[in-house]
């Protein structure tokens, strides 16, 4: 499933140092405008001990992690939404995505340039979204222009649609993004069609000094405050930090730089499964003697739908699943152990995964 998070924001935020701290795909980081011109797709491992201890009690030939990818799209200026530094194309790349992480500027450093002049995170994150809206709301005008006909011919899927159009406008046009609009669920599978930039989950990071990386600053607290209402996710980053420590080689040396600034692991594994939670999806593994993997589902899959990520013929063939819980295959140590506890579920069809299930199928094709 190459599900992918954009990262946005104004120039000069700290994207691309992040971006090349999580990925292996170096971004180039200049202190200046525009330095990434084209959008940088890296592929991530999501960190989880889960795996980590299947390998201590399968002990595979190898061990396959999950991942997700991430987009570094160049940074956004004012006039976005009309063109201004290359909007039209930077919007369409946020666009392609399926959730956004906004990195918002919150230290103080004169030698980095801001490009308005000053540090103030929740007027950065209200251009950001202002210019979103504005492209929001050109997508919705006309749409409803293409809807409004077969609605007053009584097309009562058209007037659906025109319905949640409708709703949707009202909210941009206050300044407000779509993600908040008030909508039911059917409203909401029709407005997620509309592939709206503001209607995507959106997760916060502000990127701090090395100094308020545990506890956050004046800047962060702003913005968090700013954001209470949108019951988005903010987390705290020093992108420089970052930077850092994947320079350090060993992971003992990586361990002893983070306990020394108070945390237990780095950013950017915090940021990875901030993400893929943002994007609603959820593990689950294999485990065998040659292969110990992750795999990506979204939140509320069905076995067969599990099984077809593996591959097609596993959904289409599917039989039934047997079925283990990753707490009951760590307590007992192993799949021969969970069965003579009598802890092996064995599931059909309608049998919805949770996180952390350990499977193996049984199919016919």
């Amino acid at each position: 499933m190459a599900l992918q998070c954009g990262i946005v924001g104004l120039p000069n935020v700290g994207k691309s140092t992040l971006f090349n701290c999580l990925s292996n795909a170096k971004a180039q980081a200049a202190n200046f405008p525009f330095c990434t011109i084209e959008p940088n797709v890296g592929v991530i491992t999501v960190p989880d001990e889960r795996l980590e201890k299947l390998e201590t009690l399968v002990k595979p030939d190898r061990v396959v992690p999950t991942t997700i990818e991430i987009v570094d799209i160049a940074g956004l200026v004012k006039g976005a939404s009309k063109g201004e530094g290359l909007g039209n194309q930077f919007l369409g790349n946020i666009r392609e995505t399926d959730a956004i992480i906004h990195v918002v500027r919150c230290f103080d450093d004169g030698n980095v340039v801001h490009v308005d002049g000053s540090v103030d995170p929740v007027r950065d994150k209200e251009v950001i979204d202002t210019e979103l809206q504005l492209k929001d709301l050109d997508t919705v005008d006309k749409r409803i222009q293409k809807v409004r006909k077969q609605a007053d011919t009584g097309n009562k899927d058209a007037k659906t649609e025109f319905q949640v159009l409708s709703i949707l406008k009202g909210t941009l046009e206050k300044g407000i993004s779509a993600r908040a609009a008030v909508l039911d669920d059917n409203q909401v599978e029709i407005a997620r069609s509309f592939q709206l930039l503001t209607f995507k989950p959106v997760l916060y990071v502000c990127n701090v000094d090395e100094a308020s990386v545990v506890s956050g600053n004046a800047h962060s607290q702003r913005l968090a405050e700013s954001v209470a209402k949108e019951k988005a996710e903010v987390i705290l980053i020093s992108a420089a930090m970052e930077a850092d420590i994947a320079e350090l080689e060993s992971y003992e040396e990586r361990m002893e730089f983070l306990n020394d600034a108070g945390l237990s692991e780095a950013g950017v594994n915090k940021l990875i499964r901030s993400a893929y939670r943002l994007l609603e999806l959820q593990t689950y593994f294999t485990a065998g003697v040659k292969e110990v993997r992750a795999w990506t589902i979204r939140r509320g899959m069905t076995a067969p739908q599990a099984a077809g990520v593996i591959h097609t013929d596993f959904e289409k063939g599917f039989i039934r699943a047997e079925t283990i819980h990753y707490d009951d295959f760590i307590k007992y140590g192993s799949e021969t152990a969970v069965k003579e506890a009598g802890k092996m579920g064995v599931e059909g069809k309608e049998y919805v995964v949770q996180d952390g299930d350990v499977m193996h199928f049984r199919f016919n094709v």
